[in-house]
């Protein structure tokens, strides 16, 4: 088992911080390239008022939340590198990966999804270093061209290559209708299990069960009461979204990115002499988000069709009384 988990160690045989950095997150992105119709992509360029709620609420919102919510929790005995792991997690941007496959698993706008996770993850380059340096007082110099030149790359390239050969296969695409869904999902599944095992690999990591557990129940309580929370918002009759919109703003305002975090964590807390504790609430909160994500697809899938269903039964005119 030891041997089989530093295959998937960074600098293991296998490189993941060549396949997984690079290559993993590509293929997503040509994979949601390959599977979505441009028009919607085009179209969900122009949902501003849904962009907005998706950034301010998972960059300003998510992490003041978690702050004052660790004002109560400091005075605990759990771990305090924990904790600070906890605010880091608030600190993170959108996923690249994800908020879109479970947008799509349940049919919500997945254009949107992929839009809020491009641009999330750019705004995540800048603002995510402020937070961290907001909150946590710890300050790097962050080499921002290079992170947003693998963004690029690994987003917006193989996207672009995606959408150009989909014209090229459009009818194929549409007669074989290929599993991109699950395609997307065993990439990210490996995704997590080289994190994984790159972070508890580390002899030097200390965790204490109490603590450990204690991490796990609040981040799945955070998850759900976020989901709730952007569900209420985003139901309202005043705020003008689709049943659809709904489904990607749940996913995207409460998940936060595994692949741009840790990375952006190791050059942040560079030399920090507890940087494996501080990562692992993030690599708890990564799994936790799909997981839950998962378990809850096919009850908000039932809720979108239903939604779906009365709201187009309510735009159609009434027949006019017979006298």
């Amino acid at each position: 088992m030891l041997h089989f988990v530093f295959v998937f160690v960074f600098l293991g045989p296998l490189k993941p911080e060549i396949t997984i950095t690079y290559i993993a997150v590509s293929a997503i992105f040509f994979n949601s390239g390959l599977s979505l119709k441009t028009e919607e992509l085009t179209s969900a360029l122009m949902h501003v008022k849904l962009h907005l709620f998706v950034q301010i609420f998972t960059l300003v919102f998510f992490p003041t939340a978690i702050w004052l919510f660790l004002q109560v929790l400091s005075v605990t005995p759990i771990n305090e590198w924990l904790l600070k792991g906890l605010q880091t997690v608030g600190c993170m941007p959108p996923p690249v990966s994800s908020a879109v496959i479970l947008t799509k698993a349940v049919g919500g706008n997945e254009a949107a999804a992929i839009f809020n996770s491009a641009f999330g993850s750019f705004l995540g380059i800048v603002i995510t270093p402020l937070l961290l340096l907001l909150f946590l007082g710890s300050s790097s110099s962050v080499p921002f061209t290079s992170i947003f030149s693998q963004l690029f790359m690994t987003v917006v390239v193989p996207l672009i290559i995606g959408q150009i050969v989909r014209r090229r296969i459009k009818d194929w695409l549409e007669r074989k209708k290929p599993p991109f869904g699950a395609i997307s999902s065993c990439v990210l599944l490996m995704i997590i299990y080289t994190t994984f095992c790159d972070t508890f690999s580390n002899p030097n990591i200390d965790l204490d069960k109490f603590s450990l557990i204690i991490i796990v129940f609040i981040i799945f309580s955070v998850q759900l009461s976020f989901m709730l929370l952007t569900f209420l918002f985003s139901t309202r009759n005043i705020s003008g979204f689709t049943p659809a919109d709904t489904v990607a703003i749940i996913f995207c305002s409460t998940h936060k990115s595994l692949t741009l975090g840790i990375p952006m964590l190791n050059i942040v807390f560079a030399g920090y002499e507890h940087l494996s504790l501080i990562t692992v609430p993030l690599l708890i909160y990564h799994p936790a988000q799909i997981l839950l994500g998962s378990v809850l697809v096919p009850t908000i899938k039932s809720w979108m069709v239903s939604r779906q269903k009365a709201l187009k039964l309510t735009r159609q005119p009434k027949a006019p009384v017979k006298v």
